[in-house]
């Protein structure tokens, strides 16, 4: 099963990188993780960010393949349990769909790329730094296989 966070924004710092990959590469043949960075637009005193966040948005639907199952990460979604997401993760294999996770830019998710979302999910209902969002979803899907899979990760 193919997974791919869909992330607005590039440049990341290398601790980032390096921990987003870290938990993608223990993910088996099984299921893959892939990250797809959405260039972020300008941000200047005069910079109209409602529109930014659209176009933003219309990059991030830009990037969706049409069979895609689409999750938008947005703070008043549904939160999910650690075993909650490994059930989850199940069914999609068994459904046999790619996934797509929405990160939006520092204004959020674009109404257009939330009304896209087939589920909206909530990682905390505290406000986290993107660049952090990209390795807890990393580390929550590994977490996630680990245990389908019975290993020892998630105790």
């Amino acid at each position: 099963m193919r997974l791919r966070l869909l992330a607005v924004g590039t440049r990341m710092p290398g601790w980032v990188g390096e921990g987003f990959a870290e938990y993608a590469k223990r993910l088996s043949g099984d299921i893959s993780l892939e990250l797809v960075e959405i260039t972020a637009g300008k941000r200047l005193k005069a910079t109209d960010l409602a529109r930014l966040k659209e176009q933003e948005g219309e990059a991030l639907l830009a990037a969706l393949r049409p069979q895609e199952r689409v999750i938008a990460l947005d703070v008043l979604g549904r939160t999910l349990s650690t075993e909650d997401l490994a059930d989850t993760l199940r069914d999609w294999q068994v459904d046999g769909r790619p996934a797509a996770l929405l990160v939006g830019g520092p204004e959020g998710l674009s109404r257009a790329a939330l009304e896209r979302a087939d589920e909206k999910w909530s990682l905390s209902r505290l406000t986290l730094p993107h660049p952090l969002v990209r390795i807890v979803v990393a580390e929550q899907f590994y977490r996630a296989w680990s245990l389908l899979k019975g290993h020892p990760y998630h105790r």
